[in-house]
Formats: C-alpha cells, sequence, structure tokens
C-alpha cells in the first residue's frame, strides 16, 4: 500500500479523531479538558512523529 498526502492525511485525521472519541467515551476526563489540551497536544505530536518519520524514511530510501 503506497501513501501519498491525501491517504496520509485521512489516515492521520482517523487516528486522531478515534483517539479523542475513546477518552471522550471513556469519561476519564471533562469534555473541555480533551478538546482543549489533550486533542491539540495529540495533533502537535502526530505532525511531529509523522515528520520525523518521514525524514527517516527518506533517508532509508536514499541509501545512505
Amino acid at each position: 500500500m503506497e501513501f501519498d498526502g491525501p491517504r496520509t492525511i485521512g489516515i492521520f485525521v482517523v487516528l486522531i479523531a478515534v483517539a479523542a472519541l475513546g477518552l471522550l467515551g471513556m469519561g476519564v476526563m471533562e469534555t473541555s479538558t480533551v478538546l482543549m489540551m489533550v486533542l491539540p497536544s495529540m495533533v502537535v505530536g502526530g505532525l511531529l512523529f509523522l515528520f520525523l518519520g518521514v525524514k527517516h524514511g527518506e533517508y532509508r530510501a536514499s541509501g545512505r
């Protein structure tokens, strides 16, 4: 399965949505806490790890 831009963004959004809905559904935190603190940190962390993963994949593909 090849990952292009739209597919990668779609998978990213689905993963973040499932995680946020899971936290909201479990009821371990207030809704406002999840939406104002946890969700933004998941997005920022996910984007950072996505960027690092892409850069690592480019490095591995270059054959250095």
